[in-house]
């Protein structure tokens, strides 16, 4: 198959190293890519918010299956154009990805299919938003309804920060998102994130793994995209994942379906593992980020094949995931700043060293300048490193940050903290 990946990021260049591996893939295209994805596909610069470009450019290029990276091109109908084509496209068309654009709208669907999830209420002004809180204990979250890059949460400790919050939101500080808020019971107990893959109808789980979104150690400062995360979670056991498909995700597409909105793609599920069993937090339509690298360092198979019989209906006769049965862990290498206002322009050095041993660095937000790479956004590097613990992996791809020269960079040191200390007791 001629295949075009969508998007430019970290998670992009992992979908594209394992693409290019796969044997149904006979040309991997990327629009527009990175200077990691180039390694493995052609890159065309179109941008991946352009839609009438990419529909474009996958008639030019003869492109018979198309995997999209990012949400934002799928909230915007992406999928919906080109299966309109008759293009195989892996990603769900824009009515099933208000899943992740409106987390409103999430909301609202598990109410109506009994998915258990935090207590909720969608407002539309500061003033409603106000009043709502009145009805919620503190903590509390506030959530920008729309798509905000994974920044648009925030736990507020108290009735003031909450306030400010709403205040924030509705006075542009997420820009189009937050012209809507969720306002959320806190819910308790660790995190975690769950995958599956669906054909409309169809589904099977995809892995799990757990991310790291403050930017500080121990889990402090402002949320971010993703600061880090290993794969598989311990943490979410067999018999929690099997609840987990029962009750939040077959129920999620089995609605949609009935609906007919019919969800294609990947199902990006962060849960919170409560006394009460695992809840919903909130879904991704998309490979995680930093999450992808992980689950791409462990899959083993024809990646291509499978996401294909996810696109056309016919899961049911797919051969199903295997992973390895180590650990991968990932540390993100980002630009002071972040994740304010990143310093970019900065010179990376030394990534073959780094990848020396098995490790790989996948480029997040990285250019070409003079020759050399620099940093180029706010999370620049994904370090990926594998191992028979996650503190094996942990101290592996730490070994390999160390080799890097990357002056205007920094990482959190604990990726992996939980998992590393449960395994020394």
């Amino acid at each position: 198959m001629n295949i075009l990946l969508v998007g430019s990021g970290g998670r992009e260049h992992a979908l594209a190293w394992q693409l290019a591996q796969s044997p149904s893939c006979d040309k991997l295209y990327a629009a527009p890519g990175n200077p990691g994805v180039e390694l493995h596909a052609e890159c065309l610069p179109v941008a991946a918010d352009d839609i009438d470009a990419l529909v474009a450019l996958v008639r030019a290029h003869a492109i018979e299956f198309v995997v999209v990276g990012p949400e934002a091109p799928l909230v915007a109908g992406l999928a919906d154009r080109l299966r309109e084509l008759g293009v195989a496209t892996f990603g769900p068309g824009a009515a099933a990805a208000q899943l992740e654009g409106s987390k409103g709208f999430t909301k609202d669907l598990c109410a109506r299919a009994g998915i258990p999830t935090a207590a909720y209420v969608r407002c539309t002004s500061a003033d409603e938003a106000l009043a709502a809180l009145d009805g919620f204990d503190i903590p509390v979250v506030i959530k920008a309804d729309g798509l905000a890059a994974g920044k648009g949460v925030i736990i507020a400790e108290t009735r003031a920060d909450a306030e400010a919050a709403i205040a924030d939101m509705f006075d542009g500080a997420f820009g189009g998102a937050g012209a809507e808020l969720v306002i959320e019971e806190f819910m308790a107990g660790e995190e975690a994130s769950f995958f599956a893959l669906s054909d409309g109808a169809d589904v099977i789980a995809f892995g799990s793994a757990q991310d790291h979104k403050r930017v500080g150690d121990g889990d402090t400062g402002p949320n971010t995209g993703g600061m880090g995360a290993y794969s598989p979670a311990p943490v979410l056991t067999a018999a929690l994942e099997a609840q987990v498909m029962d009750r939040i995700v077959r129920p999620t597409v089995a609605t949609l379906a009935a609906e007919g909105t019919p969800y294609v793609g990947v199902l990006f599920a962060g849960l919170m593992l409560t006394d009460a069993g695992p809840k919903l937090i909130e879904y991704n339509c998309r490979f995680g980020d930093p999450e992808c690298q992980v689950l791409m360092m462990r899959f083993k198979g024809d990646f291509a094949a499978l996401l294909h019989a996810a696109a056309t209906g016919s899961l049911a006769n797919a051969e199903p995931p295997a992973f390895s049965h180590d650990y991968a862990l990932t540390v993100v290498m980002a630009a002071n700043g972040y994740p304010g206002t990143p310093e970019k322009g900065g010179a990376i050095r030394n990534i073959a060293a780094a990848e020396a041993g098995g490790v790989r660095v996948f480029h997040a937000g990285t250019a070409r300048a003079d020759g050399a790479i620099v940093a180029a956004g706010g999370r620049v590097l994904n370090v990926t490193a594998t191992g028979k613990s996650v503190a094996e992996a942990q101290a592996r791809a730490y070994a390999a940050v160390d080799k890097l020269d990357f002056a205007s960079g920094f990482c959190r040191r604990d990726i992996g903290w939980r998992e590393v200390a449960r395994e020394a007791q």
